[in-house]
Protein backbone atom coordinates (compact mmCIF):
# COMPACT_ATOMS: atom_id res chain seq x y z
CA UNK A 1 0.00 0.00 0.00
CA UNK A 2 3.03 2.14 -0.13
CA UNK A 3 2.11 3.33 -3.50
CA UNK A 4 -1.50 5.02 -1.89
CA UNK A 5 -2.27 9.13 -0.77
CA UNK A 6 -3.13 8.55 2.86
CA UNK A 7 -6.57 9.26 3.55
CA UNK A 8 -7.34 12.54 3.88
CA UNK A 9 -10.62 13.89 6.21
CA UNK A 10 -11.75 15.67 2.97
CA UNK A 11 -13.21 12.20 1.62
CA UNK A 12 -16.52 11.87 2.53
CA UNK A 13 -19.65 9.47 2.55
CA UNK A 14 -22.87 11.07 1.78
CA UNK A 15 -25.15 7.64 2.53
CA UNK A 16 -25.95 5.49 5.19
CA UNK A 17 -23.19 2.37 6.03
CA UNK A 18 -25.63 -0.80 6.10
CA UNK A 19 -24.39 -4.17 7.01
CA UNK A 20 -20.84 -5.49 4.67
CA UNK A 21 -20.88 -1.89 3.63
CA UNK A 22 -17.58 -1.42 5.75
CA UNK A 23 -16.27 -4.50 4.09
CA UNK A 24 -16.27 -2.84 0.66
CA UNK A 25 -15.43 0.28 1.90
CA UNK A 26 -12.56 -0.28 3.46
CA UNK A 27 -10.27 1.70 4.55
CA UNK A 28 -7.33 0.37 1.68
CA UNK A 29 -10.24 0.16 -0.65
CA UNK A 30 -10.85 4.06 -0.44
CA UNK A 31 -7.77 4.73 -0.20
CA UNK A 32 -7.41 2.83 -3.74
CA UNK A 33 -9.94 4.76 -5.41
CA UNK A 34 -9.11 8.24 -3.89
CA UNK A 35 -5.32 7.52 -5.47
CA UNK A 36 -7.45 6.77 -8.99
CA UNK A 37 -9.50 9.82 -8.83
CA UNK A 38 -6.77 11.92 -7.68
CA UNK A 39 -4.15 10.87 -10.72
CA UNK A 40 -7.33 10.53 -13.44
CA UNK A 41 -10.29 12.55 -12.65
CA UNK A 42 -8.84 15.72 -14.07
CA UNK A 43 -8.55 14.17 -17.55
CA UNK A 44 -11.25 12.59 -17.43
CA UNK A 45 -13.02 16.40 -17.12
CA UNK A 46 -10.75 17.37 -20.13
CA UNK A 47 -12.18 14.22 -22.50
CA UNK A 48 -15.65 15.36 -21.80
CA UNK A 49 -14.90 18.86 -22.29
CA UNK A 50 -13.63 17.94 -25.73
CA UNK A 51 -16.67 15.90 -26.40
CA UNK A 52 -18.79 18.97 -25.78
CA UNK A 53 -16.52 21.15 -28.21
CA UNK A 54 -16.81 18.39 -31.31
CA UNK A 55 -20.82 18.26 -31.00
CA UNK A 56 -20.64 22.22 -31.43
CA UNK A 57 -19.08 21.35 -34.24
CA UNK A 58 -21.32 18.74 -35.58
CA UNK A 59 -24.63 20.89 -34.21
CA UNK A 60 -23.15 23.45 -37.07
CA UNK A 61 -23.09 20.92 -40.46
CA UNK A 62 -19.34 18.92 -39.62
CA UNK A 63 -19.30 15.61 -40.35
CA UNK A 64 -16.94 13.63 -38.76
CA UNK A 65 -14.78 10.91 -40.43
CA UNK A 66 -11.48 8.76 -40.03
CA UNK A 67 -8.64 10.67 -38.05
CA UNK A 68 -5.62 11.27 -40.18
CA UNK A 69 -3.40 11.84 -36.94
CA UNK A 70 -4.21 7.95 -36.68
CA UNK A 71 -3.59 6.80 -39.74
CA UNK A 72 -0.19 5.00 -39.17
CA UNK A 73 -2.16 2.78 -36.55
CA UNK A 74 -4.58 1.95 -39.18
CA UNK A 75 -1.97 0.43 -41.90
CA UNK A 76 0.66 -0.61 -39.24
CA UNK A 77 0.54 -4.47 -38.41
CA UNK A 78 -0.06 -5.16 -34.99
CA UNK A 79 -2.28 -7.67 -32.96
CA UNK A 80 -3.99 -7.12 -29.57
CA UNK A 81 -2.02 -9.68 -26.38
CA UNK A 82 -2.65 -12.97 -25.36
CA UNK A 83 -6.34 -14.06 -24.14
CA UNK A 84 -7.36 -15.87 -21.35
CA UNK A 85 -8.48 -19.37 -21.57
CA UNK A 86 -11.61 -18.48 -20.40
CA UNK A 87 -12.24 -16.16 -22.41
CA UNK A 88 -11.60 -18.15 -25.82
CA UNK A 89 -15.36 -19.28 -26.14
CA UNK A 90 -17.81 -16.50 -25.66
CA UNK A 91 -20.75 -18.04 -27.94
CA UNK A 92 -22.99 -17.01 -25.87
CA UNK A 93 -23.22 -13.75 -23.23
CA UNK A 94 -25.58 -12.76 -20.82
CA UNK A 95 -26.26 -9.80 -19.56
CA UNK A 96 -28.41 -8.15 -16.43
CA UNK A 97 -28.48 -5.72 -13.42
CA UNK A 98 -26.33 -6.70 -10.04
CA UNK A 99 -28.86 -7.83 -7.78
CA UNK A 100 -28.82 -11.25 -5.82
CA UNK A 101 -31.26 -13.24 -7.50
CA UNK A 102 -30.15 -11.90 -11.03
CA UNK A 103 -26.10 -12.59 -10.62
CA UNK A 104 -26.82 -16.44 -9.60
CA UNK A 105 -29.54 -17.06 -12.23
CA UNK A 106 -26.88 -15.71 -15.11
CA UNK A 107 -24.36 -17.41 -13.53
CA UNK A 108 -25.85 -20.76 -13.91
CA UNK A 109 -27.91 -20.03 -17.42
CA UNK A 110 -25.96 -22.00 -19.52
CA UNK A 111 -24.01 -18.57 -20.97
CA UNK A 112 -20.54 -19.13 -21.49
CA UNK A 113 -19.83 -15.34 -20.01
CA UNK A 114 -22.12 -13.32 -17.62
CA UNK A 115 -22.03 -9.45 -17.83
CA UNK A 116 -22.90 -7.71 -14.68
CA UNK A 117 -23.90 -4.44 -15.37
CA UNK A 118 -23.51 -1.10 -13.04
CA UNK A 119 -24.39 0.80 -16.30
CA UNK A 120 -27.45 1.01 -18.53
CA UNK A 121 -29.25 -2.39 -16.81
CA UNK A 122 -28.93 -0.67 -12.63
CA UNK A 123 -30.54 2.16 -11.51
CA UNK A 124 -27.35 3.42 -9.49
CA UNK A 125 -29.01 4.01 -6.32
CA UNK A 126 -26.32 3.81 -3.28
CA UNK A 127 -28.15 0.57 -2.18
CA UNK A 128 -28.13 -1.08 -5.35
CA UNK A 129 -24.87 -0.13 -6.33
CA UNK A 130 -22.65 -1.32 -3.15
CA UNK A 131 -25.29 -4.40 -2.89
CA UNK A 132 -24.18 -5.49 -6.50
CA UNK A 133 -19.95 -5.09 -4.88
CA UNK A 134 -21.32 -7.52 -2.38
CA UNK A 135 -22.96 -9.77 -4.56
CA UNK A 136 -20.02 -9.65 -6.46
CA UNK A 137 -17.67 -10.54 -4.20
CA UNK A 138 -19.86 -13.49 -2.75
CA UNK A 139 -20.40 -15.13 -6.57
CA UNK A 140 -16.69 -15.18 -6.82
CA UNK A 141 -15.87 -17.11 -3.91
CA UNK A 142 -18.70 -19.03 -3.86
CA UNK A 143 -20.78 -17.85 -0.97
CA UNK A 144 -23.71 -16.19 -3.09
CA UNK A 145 -27.41 -17.68 -2.27
CA UNK A 146 -30.72 -16.28 -2.44
CA UNK A 147 -34.30 -16.55 -0.77
CA UNK A 148 -37.07 -15.28 -2.36
CA UNK A 149 -40.20 -14.07 -0.58
CA UNK A 150 -42.38 -17.26 -1.70
CA UNK A 151 -39.81 -19.31 -0.30
CA UNK A 152 -37.67 -20.40 -3.26
CA UNK A 153 -33.89 -20.85 -2.58
CA UNK A 154 -30.93 -20.19 -5.36
CA UNK A 155 -27.30 -21.20 -4.99
CA UNK A 156 -24.89 -21.65 -7.57
CA UNK A 157 -24.07 -24.51 -9.51
CA UNK A 158 -21.51 -26.68 -10.65
CA UNK A 159 -20.52 -24.45 -14.11
CA UNK A 160 -21.15 -21.39 -14.08
CA UNK A 161 -20.24 -18.08 -16.39
CA UNK A 162 -17.06 -16.46 -16.65
CA UNK A 163 -17.44 -13.26 -14.96
CA UNK A 164 -17.09 -9.88 -16.98
CA UNK A 165 -18.13 -6.41 -15.27
CA UNK A 166 -19.47 -3.16 -17.08
CA UNK A 167 -18.69 0.21 -14.81
CA UNK A 168 -20.71 3.39 -15.25
CA UNK A 169 -19.47 5.27 -18.44
CA UNK A 170 -17.33 8.36 -17.95
CA UNK A 171 -19.62 10.97 -18.35
CA UNK A 172 -21.39 9.56 -15.05
CA UNK A 173 -20.66 10.62 -11.12
CA UNK A 174 -21.23 8.84 -7.70
CA UNK A 175 -22.71 11.47 -5.67
CA UNK A 176 -22.60 9.92 -2.31
CA UNK A 177 -18.68 9.20 -2.29
CA UNK A 178 -16.91 12.88 -2.49
CA UNK A 179 -13.31 13.79 -2.33
CA UNK A 180 -11.85 17.19 -1.94
CA UNK A 181 -16.05 18.09 -2.04
CA UNK A 182 -16.30 16.73 -6.09
CA UNK A 183 -18.00 13.80 -6.94
CA UNK A 184 -15.92 10.93 -7.77
CA UNK A 185 -16.17 9.40 -11.11
CA UNK A 186 -18.57 6.80 -11.27
CA UNK A 187 -16.59 4.32 -13.76
CA UNK A 188 -13.64 4.63 -11.21
CA UNK A 189 -16.17 3.88 -8.30
CA UNK A 190 -17.05 0.66 -10.31
CA UNK A 191 -13.83 -0.63 -11.25
CA UNK A 192 -12.07 0.62 -8.55
CA UNK A 193 -13.92 -0.94 -5.69
CA UNK A 194 -14.45 -4.45 -8.08
CA UNK A 195 -10.46 -4.52 -8.63
CA UNK A 196 -9.17 -3.77 -5.32
CA UNK A 197 -11.41 -6.91 -3.91
CA UNK A 198 -11.45 -9.40 -6.44
CA UNK A 199 -8.85 -8.98 -8.97
CA UNK A 200 -5.67 -11.26 -6.90
CA UNK A 201 -8.62 -13.76 -6.13
CA UNK A 202 -9.98 -14.21 -9.51
CA UNK A 203 -6.00 -14.79 -10.70
CA UNK A 204 -5.29 -17.52 -8.26
CA UNK A 205 -8.16 -19.28 -8.95
CA UNK A 206 -7.60 -19.70 -12.37
CA UNK A 207 -9.52 -16.06 -14.42
CA UNK A 208 -9.36 -12.67 -14.07
CA UNK A 209 -10.32 -8.89 -13.46
CA UNK A 210 -12.79 -9.14 -17.02
CA UNK A 211 -14.39 -5.53 -17.82
CA UNK A 212 -16.58 -4.18 -20.49
CA UNK A 213 -16.35 -0.57 -21.39
CA UNK A 214 -19.16 1.26 -22.04
CA UNK A 215 -19.61 4.52 -24.58
CA UNK A 216 -16.32 5.40 -25.50
CA UNK A 217 -16.53 7.93 -28.08
CA UNK A 218 -12.60 7.92 -29.06
CA UNK A 219 -9.22 6.50 -28.80
CA UNK A 220 -7.94 9.20 -26.15
CA UNK A 221 -10.99 7.80 -23.79
CA UNK A 222 -9.54 4.35 -24.61
CA UNK A 223 -6.31 5.79 -23.25
CA UNK A 224 -7.18 7.09 -20.20
CA UNK A 225 -8.98 3.71 -19.31
CA UNK A 226 -5.55 1.91 -20.09
CA UNK A 227 -3.71 4.40 -17.73
CA UNK A 228 -6.02 3.72 -14.86
CA UNK A 229 -5.34 -0.02 -15.86
CA UNK A 230 -1.43 0.27 -15.42
CA UNK A 231 -1.50 2.21 -12.40
CA UNK A 232 -4.23 0.18 -10.63
CA UNK A 233 -2.19 -3.09 -11.63
CA UNK A 234 0.74 -1.36 -10.32
CA UNK A 235 -0.77 -0.34 -7.00
CA UNK A 236 -1.59 -4.17 -6.58
CA UNK A 237 1.35 -5.85 -7.56
CA UNK A 238 -0.78 -7.55 -10.04
CA UNK A 239 1.08 -8.31 -13.66
CA UNK A 240 0.31 -5.78 -16.50
CA UNK A 241 -2.21 -7.27 -18.69
CA UNK A 242 -4.22 -8.87 -16.45
CA UNK A 243 -6.83 -7.37 -17.01
CA UNK A 244 -8.74 -7.76 -19.81
CA UNK A 245 -11.68 -5.73 -21.47
CA UNK A 246 -14.51 -6.31 -23.88
CA UNK A 247 -15.18 -2.24 -25.73
CA UNK A 248 -18.80 -1.92 -26.46
CA UNK A 249 -18.85 0.33 -30.17
CA UNK A 250 -22.04 1.85 -28.94
CA UNK A 251 -21.44 5.07 -30.16
CA UNK A 252 -21.06 6.23 -33.58
CA UNK A 253 -17.63 8.42 -32.98
CA UNK A 254 -16.38 5.23 -31.45
CA UNK A 255 -17.12 3.44 -34.74
CA UNK A 256 -14.73 5.44 -36.67
CA UNK A 257 -12.27 5.19 -34.68
CA UNK A 258 -12.13 1.01 -34.06
CA UNK A 259 -9.10 0.15 -34.96
CA UNK A 260 -7.19 3.20 -32.61
CA UNK A 261 -9.32 2.25 -29.47
CA UNK A 262 -8.33 -1.55 -29.74
CA UNK A 263 -4.78 -0.14 -30.34
CA UNK A 264 -4.74 1.29 -27.17
CA UNK A 265 -6.31 -0.85 -25.17
CA UNK A 266 -4.17 -3.93 -26.88
CA UNK A 267 -2.42 -4.96 -24.06
CA UNK A 268 -5.69 -5.87 -22.24
CA UNK A 269 -7.87 -6.20 -24.99
CA UNK A 270 -10.27 -9.32 -25.71
CA UNK A 271 -12.67 -7.95 -27.75
CA UNK A 272 -15.27 -5.30 -29.27
CA UNK A 273 -19.07 -5.38 -29.04
CA UNK A 274 -21.94 -4.45 -31.77
CA UNK A 275 -23.58 -1.96 -29.01
CA UNK A 276 -27.16 -1.76 -31.19
CA UNK A 277 -29.13 0.20 -29.07
CA UNK A 278 -27.02 2.69 -27.55
CA UNK A 279 -25.11 3.21 -31.58
CA UNK A 280 -28.87 3.94 -32.59
CA UNK A 281 -28.62 6.65 -29.77
CA UNK A 282 -25.62 8.39 -30.58
CA UNK A 283 -26.63 8.47 -34.00
CA UNK A 284 -29.44 10.61 -33.49
CA UNK A 285 -28.17 12.41 -30.59
CA UNK A 286 -25.04 13.34 -32.64
CA UNK A 287 -26.46 14.62 -35.74
CA UNK A 288 -29.79 15.72 -33.91
CA UNK A 289 -29.83 19.27 -35.95
CA UNK A 290 -29.09 17.39 -38.97
CA UNK A 291 -32.15 16.44 -41.11
CA UNK A 292 -30.56 13.92 -43.10
CA UNK A 293 -30.54 11.56 -39.84
CA UNK A 294 -33.96 12.04 -39.24
CA UNK A 295 -34.52 8.13 -38.39
CA UNK A 296 -38.10 6.24 -38.43
CA UNK A 297 -39.85 4.25 -35.73
CA UNK A 298 -37.52 2.46 -33.44
CA UNK A 299 -38.75 -0.96 -35.04
CA UNK A 300 -37.46 -0.34 -38.44
CA UNK A 301 -34.10 0.52 -37.42
CA UNK A 302 -32.82 -2.99 -37.19
CA UNK A 303 -29.56 -5.08 -38.24
CA UNK A 304 -30.88 -5.23 -41.56
CA UNK A 305 -31.13 -1.59 -42.11
CA UNK A 306 -27.72 -0.34 -44.56
CA UNK A 307 -25.91 1.65 -41.74
CA UNK A 308 -26.82 -0.87 -39.17
CA UNK A 309 -25.53 -3.71 -40.88
CA UNK A 310 -22.23 -2.04 -42.39
CA UNK A 311 -21.28 -1.30 -38.53
CA UNK A 312 -21.63 -4.95 -37.76
CA UNK A 313 -19.67 -6.13 -40.45
CA UNK A 314 -17.26 -3.68 -40.17
CA UNK A 315 -17.01 -4.24 -36.73
CA UNK A 316 -15.98 -8.22 -37.37
CA UNK A 317 -13.42 -7.20 -39.89
CA UNK A 318 -11.95 -5.28 -37.68
CA UNK A 319 -11.85 -7.51 -34.56
CA UNK A 320 -10.47 -10.54 -36.49
CA UNK A 321 -7.91 -8.25 -38.40
CA UNK A 322 -6.52 -7.50 -34.79
CA UNK A 323 -6.76 -10.58 -33.11
CA UNK A 324 -9.63 -9.67 -30.93
CA UNK A 325 -13.32 -11.24 -30.26
CA UNK A 326 -16.38 -9.49 -32.13
CA UNK A 327 -19.19 -10.28 -29.91
CA UNK A 328 -22.73 -9.45 -31.63
CA UNK A 329 -25.72 -7.25 -30.06
CA UNK A 330 -28.37 -7.40 -27.50
CA UNK A 331 -31.59 -10.25 -28.03
CA UNK A 332 -33.82 -8.32 -25.74
CA UNK A 333 -36.98 -10.26 -25.25
CA UNK A 334 -38.04 -12.21 -21.99
CA UNK A 335 -40.80 -15.01 -21.40
CA UNK A 336 -44.17 -14.44 -21.35
CA UNK A 337 -47.58 -16.09 -20.75
CA UNK A 338 -48.40 -16.72 -24.36
CA UNK A 339 -46.91 -19.70 -25.36
CA UNK A 340 -47.54 -17.83 -29.23
CA UNK A 341 -45.19 -14.74 -28.36
CA UNK A 342 -42.97 -17.08 -26.78
CA UNK A 343 -42.77 -19.12 -30.27
CA UNK A 344 -42.76 -15.66 -32.21
CA UNK A 345 -39.84 -14.36 -29.65
CA UNK A 346 -37.71 -17.90 -30.30
CA UNK A 347 -38.02 -17.18 -34.28
CA UNK A 348 -36.85 -13.62 -34.05
CA UNK A 349 -33.73 -14.21 -31.74
CA UNK A 350 -33.02 -17.17 -33.64
CA UNK A 351 -32.68 -15.36 -36.85
CA UNK A 352 -30.91 -12.35 -35.64
CA UNK A 353 -28.39 -14.64 -33.85
CA UNK A 354 -28.11 -16.87 -37.38
CA UNK A 355 -27.63 -13.07 -39.31
CA UNK A 356 -24.47 -12.83 -36.72
CA UNK A 357 -23.00 -15.93 -37.05
CA UNK A 358 -22.94 -16.21 -39.92
CA UNK A 359 -21.29 -12.77 -40.76
CA UNK A 360 -18.06 -14.11 -38.28
CA UNK A 361 -19.41 -13.12 -35.23
CA UNK A 362 -18.11 -15.14 -31.96
CA UNK A 363 -20.86 -14.69 -30.07
CA UNK A 364 -23.76 -12.70 -28.76
CA UNK A 365 -25.81 -11.40 -26.04
CA UNK A 366 -29.39 -12.22 -24.16
CA UNK A 367 -30.95 -10.56 -21.51
CA UNK A 368 -32.73 -13.67 -20.08
CA UNK A 369 -31.60 -17.21 -19.34
CA UNK A 370 -34.80 -18.24 -21.25
CA UNK A 371 -32.91 -17.30 -24.37
CA UNK A 372 -29.48 -18.64 -23.68
CA UNK A 373 -29.97 -22.41 -25.74
CA UNK A 374 -31.97 -20.17 -29.08
CA UNK A 375 -28.58 -18.30 -29.46
CA UNK A 376 -26.01 -20.80 -28.42
CA UNK A 377 -27.84 -23.42 -30.98
CA UNK A 378 -27.24 -20.97 -33.42
CA UNK A 379 -23.60 -20.34 -32.97
CA UNK A 380 -23.01 -24.10 -32.36
CA UNK A 381 -23.97 -24.40 -36.04
CA UNK A 382 -20.98 -22.17 -36.95
CA UNK A 383 -18.62 -22.86 -34.61
CA UNK A 384 -19.11 -26.69 -34.23
CA UNK A 385 -15.98 -27.69 -32.45
CA UNK A 386 -14.14 -24.48 -32.62
CA UNK A 387 -13.92 -21.71 -29.96
CA UNK A 388 -14.07 -18.72 -32.08
CA UNK A 389 -14.41 -17.08 -35.72
CA UNK A 390 -11.20 -15.51 -35.98
CA UNK A 391 -10.25 -16.92 -39.10
CA UNK A 392 -13.44 -14.99 -40.80
CA UNK A 393 -10.96 -11.73 -42.13
CA UNK A 394 -13.65 -10.57 -44.72
CA UNK A 395 -11.01 -9.23 -46.24
CA UNK A 396 -13.40 -8.13 -49.54
CA UNK A 397 -15.68 -6.17 -47.21
CA UNK A 398 -15.11 -2.49 -48.50
CA UNK A 399 -17.05 -0.18 -45.87
CA UNK A 400 -16.31 3.25 -45.84
CA UNK A 401 -17.12 6.37 -43.66
CA UNK A 402 -20.32 7.07 -46.07
CA UNK A 403 -21.82 3.86 -45.41
CA UNK A 404 -21.57 4.77 -41.45
CA UNK A 405 -23.14 8.19 -41.90
CA UNK A 406 -26.00 7.13 -44.54
CA UNK A 407 -29.01 6.60 -42.18
CA UNK A 408 -31.87 5.95 -45.39
CA UNK A 409 -33.99 2.80 -44.69
CA UNK A 410 -35.81 1.94 -47.34
CA UNK A 411 -39.53 1.71 -46.48
CA UNK A 412 -38.64 3.84 -43.03
CA UNK A 413 -41.70 5.22 -41.77
CA UNK A 414 -43.15 7.29 -38.85
CA UNK A 415 -46.60 6.11 -37.37
CA UNK A 416 -48.55 7.03 -34.71
CA UNK A 417 -47.83 3.74 -33.42
CA UNK A 418 -43.95 4.97 -33.31
CA UNK A 419 -45.17 7.98 -31.43
CA UNK A 420 -47.17 5.97 -29.02
CA UNK A 421 -44.40 3.37 -28.15
CA UNK A 422 -41.64 6.04 -27.54
CA UNK A 423 -43.69 7.94 -24.87
CA UNK A 424 -45.13 5.34 -23.50
CA UNK A 425 -41.75 3.17 -22.96
CA UNK A 426 -39.73 6.43 -21.89
CA UNK A 427 -42.09 7.45 -19.41
CA UNK A 428 -42.33 3.69 -17.73
CA UNK A 429 -38.52 3.11 -18.08
CA UNK A 430 -37.67 6.09 -16.14
CA UNK A 431 -40.48 5.35 -13.73
CA UNK A 432 -39.08 1.89 -12.89
CA UNK A 433 -35.37 3.09 -13.05
CA UNK A 434 -36.32 5.97 -10.18
CA UNK A 435 -37.51 2.96 -8.52
CA UNK A 436 -34.63 1.71 -8.24
CA UNK A 437 -35.11 -0.92 -11.31
CA UNK A 438 -32.88 -0.45 -14.10
CA UNK A 439 -34.06 -3.29 -16.39
CA UNK A 440 -37.13 -2.90 -16.98
CA UNK A 441 -39.67 -5.90 -18.05
CA UNK A 442 -41.98 -3.84 -20.43
CA UNK A 443 -44.04 -5.28 -23.34
CA UNK A 444 -42.33 -8.58 -23.46
CA UNK A 445 -38.96 -6.64 -23.73
CA UNK A 446 -35.69 -5.99 -21.07
CA UNK A 447 -36.00 -2.19 -21.50
CA UNK A 448 -32.34 -0.65 -20.40
CA UNK A 449 -31.45 2.92 -20.49
CA UNK A 450 -29.99 2.16 -24.15
CA UNK A 451 -33.46 1.76 -25.31
CA UNK A 452 -35.65 4.57 -23.32
CA UNK A 453 -32.41 6.84 -24.84
CA UNK A 454 -33.57 5.88 -28.06
CA UNK A 455 -37.56 6.21 -27.21
CA UNK A 456 -37.35 10.25 -25.81
CA UNK A 457 -33.89 10.93 -28.76
CA UNK A 458 -36.22 10.23 -31.45
CA UNK A 459 -39.29 12.51 -29.73
CA UNK A 460 -36.98 15.19 -29.90
CA UNK A 461 -35.98 14.74 -33.08
CA UNK A 462 -39.34 14.78 -34.30
CA UNK A 463 -40.29 17.71 -32.23
CA UNK A 464 -37.66 20.30 -33.36
CA UNK A 465 -37.47 19.72 -37.25
CA UNK A 466 -40.25 21.53 -39.38
CA UNK A 467 -42.73 19.30 -41.07
CA UNK A 468 -42.26 16.11 -40.09
CA UNK A 469 -45.11 13.73 -41.41
CA UNK A 470 -46.48 10.25 -39.80
CA UNK A 471 -47.24 7.91 -42.39
CA UNK A 472 -50.67 9.01 -42.29
CA UNK A 473 -49.93 12.83 -43.19
CA UNK A 474 -50.31 14.30 -40.10
CA UNK A 475 -47.42 16.58 -38.65
CA UNK A 476 -45.73 15.85 -35.71
CA UNK A 477 -45.86 18.72 -33.98
CA UNK A 478 -45.96 20.13 -30.02
CA UNK A 479 -49.48 19.87 -30.16
CA UNK A 480 -49.42 16.50 -31.70
CA UNK A 481 -47.04 15.21 -28.79
CA UNK A 482 -49.24 16.75 -25.89
CA UNK A 483 -52.36 15.09 -27.08
CA UNK A 484 -50.54 12.27 -27.38
CA UNK A 485 -49.00 12.47 -24.68
CA UNK A 486 -52.11 13.25 -22.05
CA UNK A 487 -53.79 10.48 -23.33
CA UNK A 488 -50.95 7.85 -22.37
CA UNK A 489 -50.99 9.97 -18.68
CA UNK A 490 -54.01 9.30 -18.63
CA UNK A 491 -53.80 5.70 -19.03
CA UNK A 492 -50.46 5.79 -16.39
CA UNK A 493 -52.65 7.47 -14.07
CA UNK A 494 -55.10 4.83 -14.02
CA UNK A 495 -52.89 2.01 -13.54
CA UNK A 496 -50.98 3.44 -11.18
CA UNK A 497 -50.32 1.38 -8.30
CA UNK A 498 -49.04 2.65 -4.62
CA UNK A 499 -45.79 4.23 -4.81
CA UNK A 500 -45.42 5.01 -8.11
CA UNK A 501 -43.07 7.71 -9.33
CA UNK A 502 -45.10 8.48 -12.53
CA UNK A 503 -45.55 12.15 -12.18
CA UNK A 504 -42.00 12.51 -11.36
CA UNK A 505 -41.19 10.54 -14.65
CA UNK A 506 -43.63 12.35 -16.83
CA UNK A 507 -42.03 15.41 -15.81
CA UNK A 508 -38.67 14.74 -16.36
CA UNK A 509 -39.60 12.84 -20.38
CA UNK A 510 -41.56 16.35 -20.93
CA UNK A 511 -38.29 18.35 -20.33
CA UNK A 512 -36.25 16.39 -21.87
CA UNK A 513 -37.75 16.26 -25.49
CA UNK A 514 -38.96 19.73 -25.08
CA UNK A 515 -35.93 21.55 -24.27
CA UNK A 516 -34.39 23.40 -26.84
CA UNK A 517 -31.01 21.69 -25.95
CA UNK A 518 -30.26 18.57 -26.34
CA UNK A 519 -30.13 16.56 -23.06
CA UNK A 520 -26.92 14.73 -22.86
CA UNK A 521 -28.02 11.54 -21.30
CA UNK A 522 -31.21 10.93 -19.42
CA UNK A 523 -29.68 9.40 -16.43
CA UNK A 524 -27.36 12.40 -15.58
CA UNK A 525 -30.83 14.44 -15.88
CA UNK A 526 -32.64 11.72 -13.81
CA UNK A 527 -29.86 11.08 -10.91
CA UNK A 528 -30.40 14.10 -8.93
CA UNK A 529 -34.36 12.82 -8.34
CA UNK A 530 -32.92 9.47 -7.39
CA UNK A 531 -32.82 8.07 -3.95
Amino acid sequence: MSYFTTLQDDFSIKAPMKERYDEILSENALRFVQELHLKFNEERKQLLSARKQLQKKIDQGFLPGKNEDTASVRLDDWKVGPIPADLQDRRTEITGPVDRKMVINAMNSGAKVFMADFEDATSPTWDNCMQGQINLFDAIRRQIDFTAENGKSYALGEEIATLKVRPRGWHLEEKHLQINEENISASLFDFGLYFFHNAKYLLENGSGPYFYLPKLENHLEARLWNKVFIHAQELLDIPIGSIKVTVLIETILGALEMEEIIYELRDHLSGLNAGRWDYIFSVIKKFRNNRAFILPDRGLVGMNAPFMSSYAQLLVQICHKRGAHAIGGMSAFIPAKDEAINKMAFEKVAKDKQLEASIGYDGTWVAHPFLVPVAREEFDKYLTSKTHQKYVLRKDLKIETADLLDVYIPGGKITQEGVITNIEIGIRYIESWLRGIGAAALNNLMEDAATAEISRAQIWQWLHHEKVNLDNGQEFNLEYYQKTLDTIVAQLQKEGAEGNRFAEAIEIFNELVISDEFPEFLTLKAYDKLN
